[in-house]
């Protein structure tokens, strides 16, 4: 296997944002969006996926799979011990997110629990079990804001982003997965970007019934595609987690401008002291410092942020990273 790249290009870096905001996006498509050649597209793309630069992935929504408890856990460890844990909470099938935050002492994950037993051992067994873990909070994710879905990194004009995304405010049509859905959603956790054909054969389906259910699934939010990649590659140097207090009345307003802006990739209304969970992703501190003056600060629904720098994303949409390899 290649080595995944160090660097990328001005030309890579889009080609990248437009597969990050349209997982199964066509050569063409990329091309078209971004206006250069197919061929251009081809050329630099496919190596990206060989080398597991970029990897093609799906995330359920746990808001249409009932037996699902979204969970937002916040974990205090012991520093030497923090990225063995970090690397066992990722290795997890159940975790999404498994960021190191802060001072080197704690862990932020997202965990999708397999009903109310899976997160009860989660919660009063297993981290009461581990010696290193010193304490620990836990929210529900109450609802994930979709405009996030198309975020790229604010590499594309306002303009190519409505080719990918037309309208993300329009609340999608009312879906439920059906048990034999579940064979396609397993492939496209595999990998997102098998082809039709591929996913017929995983599925016993014909091609054209796989389209027109994959097209209704992601449509219908059951699904989220999603293209991992190592932000630092796209020129994000500052990432950082806000906890976000906000008056009632002003909750879903808020939630709604933060989750549009371009330096946010994550934003979720949850229980606990704060209102929203914000993901934010930057190119330095001077740019994350504006965006919490100029942004944030102007919002007059907010009463009181918490801000928590990102020292290493250990899993990212259910994807091991590579540097969590050595952790």
């Amino acid at each position: 296997m290649q080595k995944a790249r160090r660097r990328l290009d001005t030309a890579d870096r889009r080609i990248t944002a437009v597969l990050m905001a349209s997982p199964r996006a066509s050569w063409r498509s990329v091309a078209a969006v971004l206006g250069v050649s197919e061929r251009t597209v081809v050329r630099r793309a496919a190596p990206l996926y060989q080398d597991r630069t970029l990897r093609a992935t799906a995330v359920r929504n746990p808001a249409l799979f009932p037996h699902l408890v979204p969970t937002v856990l916040r974990i205090r460890c012991r520093p030497d011990r923090i990225t063995a844990i970090a690397a066992a909470l990722a290795r997890r099938s159940d975790t999404v997110w498994v960021d190191i935050l802060g001072g080197g002492d704690e862990i932020c994950i997202v965990a999708f629990l397999d009903g109310p037993d899976a997160r009860n051992n989660l919660l009063l067994r297993d981290l009461p079990a581990t010696v290193a873990v010193q304490s620990w909070t836990a929210y529900d994710l109450l609802k994930v804001f979709p405009a996030g879905f198309a975020w790229s990194a604010g590499l594309l004009s306002e303009e190519e982003s409505q080719v990918l995304w037309p309208d993300l405010t329009r609340p999608p049509e009312a879906l439920s997965p059906l048990p034999e859905d579940k064979p396609l959603i397993d492939a496209l956790v595999e990998d997102a970007r098998m082809t039709y054909g591929e996913l017929a054969h995983r599925t016993g389906r014909t091609p054209r019934v796989v389209q027109r259910r994959l097209h209704a699934l992601v449509e219908a939010h059951v699904v989220r595609l999603a293209t991992e990649v190592d932000l630092a590659l796209l020129g994000v140097h500052a990432e950082a987690l806000l906890w976000i207090t906000v008056d009632p009345g002003a909750w879903e307003e808020t939630g709604q401008i933060l989750s549009q802006h371009p330096q946010v990739r994550f934003t979720a209304a949850t229980t606990g002291s704060s209102s929203l969970l914000v993901a934010v992703a930057a190119t330095d501190l001077s740019a994350l410092y504006t965006f919490l003056t100029g942004t944030v600060g102007a919002l007059t629904g907010v009463s009181a942020i918490e801000v928590t720098p990102i020292l290493t994303g250990v899993k990212r949409t259910g994807l091991v990273r590579r540097v969590a390899v050595t952790l």
